[in-house]
C-alpha cells in the first residue's frame, strides 16, 4: 500500500491495521482454496493458444500481480482497500466472461467470487468507518492547506498593493518631472513640426500619430491623410511630437545620405537672413 505524509498518514496507517489483517486473512483464505490455482499466475495466452483471448478481456488480472502491488513501494501500489477488492473481482469476472458456463474453469471463478463477495459484505460495516474517519481527516488537513494558502495569498496581496501605490506614485512624479521639462513650441517650430510630419516613413508617421493618440483618444487620423491642430494638443504631447519627428528625420536622413536641417537651425538661419538683409 502507498504511504502519505502527515495526520492523513497517521489515519491511513490506522485504518491499514484495522483493514488490512482481516481482508488479508480473506485473500488468503480465497488464494488457498483448492479451486484458486487457475487464478494464482497471469494466463498462459501463448502456450494455451487462446486467440482471441485479448480481444474478450480489456484488462488481465492475477493474485500475484494483486500481492505485487499491495507490496509495491515505488507508488504504483493500491491506494485503499477498495482497488485491491477491485482487482480480485476482476480476476473471477474475466474467467467467467472468456469461459462458457459449463466450463470448469467458469464454475470455479464463479464459486470463489461468491465466496469471496460473502466475506467482504461482513467486513464493509468497518470499512465504511474506517474511510468515513479518513474523509474527516483529508477534509482538516484540506482546510489547514487552505487556511495557510489564504493567510499567504493574503500577505501577498497586501505586499503587492504596497508595490504598485509605489510604483504608481513614482510613475506620477516621473511624469510631472519630464511634463515640468517640456517647454512651449513657438509658433515657428509649430510650424516646423507639421512640415516635418508627412516627411516620416509610414512606419514611424504611425508611431508619430499613436503619440497624439496617447494623449487624445478621440484623434483620428490614417497614415494617408493627416489633419492635426496642434494648438488643441497639450503642450507635453506637442513637445514629446517635437522631440521624436526631430530625431528620427535625422536618423532617416543620415540613413538616406542627406542633411537635414533641424528646427532650431532653421529657425537660427532665419534669423540670420534676416539681419543681413537689414544690414546690406
Amino acid at each position: 500500500m502507498q504511504r502519505v505524509s502527515g495526520r492523513e498518514a497517521t489515519a491511513l496507517e490506522e485504518m491499514q491495521e484495522d483493514i488490512m489483517r482481516p481482508f488479508t486473512k480473506i485473500l488468503n483464505e480465497i488464494t488457498q482454496h483448492k479451486w484458486a490455482w487457475p487464478f494464482k499466475e497471469p494466463v498462459d495466452v501463448e502456450g494455451l493458444q487462446l486467440h482471441d483471448y485479448y480481444e474478450i478481456i480489456e484488462k488481465p488480472m492475477d493474485f500475484s500481480t494483486i500481492k505485487r502491488k499491495m507490496e509495491a513501494k515505488d507508488g504504483s501500489g493500491y491506494k485503499n482497500v477498495r482497488e485491491i477488492y477491485a482487482d480480485v473481482r476482476l480476476i473471477f469476472k474475466n474467467a467467467m466472461r472468456y469461459n462458457d458456463e459449463k466450463n470448469d474453469i467458469h464454475v470455479m471463478a464463479k464459486t470463489l467470487l461468491e465466496k469471496f463477495e460473502k466475506k467482504w459484505l461482513l467486513l464493509l460495516p468497518k470499512i465504511a468507518k474506517a474511510e468515513s474517519e479518513l474523509s474527516k481527516e483529508e477534509a482538516h488537513e484540506q482546510l489547514d492547506k487552505k487556511l495557510a494558502k489564504e493567510a499567504t495569498y493574503g500577505s501577498m496581496t497586501r505586499d503587492l498593493s504596497t508595490e504598485l501605490s509605489k510604483v504608481d506614485m513614482d510613475l506620477k512624479n516621473l511624469k510631472a518631472v519630464v511634463t515640468g521639462q517640456c517647454r512651449k513650441l513657438s509658433r515657428p517650430e509649430k510650424f516646423i513640426l507639421v512640415k516635418g510630419i508627412p516627411k516620416l516613413s509610414p512606419d514611424n508617421l504611425l508611431h508619430a500619430l499613436k503619440i497624439i493618440n496617447e494623449s487624445d483618444p478621440n484623434f483620428k487620423h490614417s497614415t494617408q491623410m493627416v489633419t492635426l491642430d496642434l494648438d488643441s494638443q497639450s503642450d507635453y504631447t506637442v513637445w514629446r511630437l517635437h522631440m521624436y519627428v526631430k530625431k528620427t528625420l535625422e536618423v532617416q536622413a543620415t540613413t538616406e545620405g542627406i542633411t537635414v536641417t533641424t528646427h532650431e537651425e532653421s529657425i537660427e538661419d532665419k534669423k540670420n537672413n534676416s539681419k543681413r538683409r537689414r544690414i546690406g
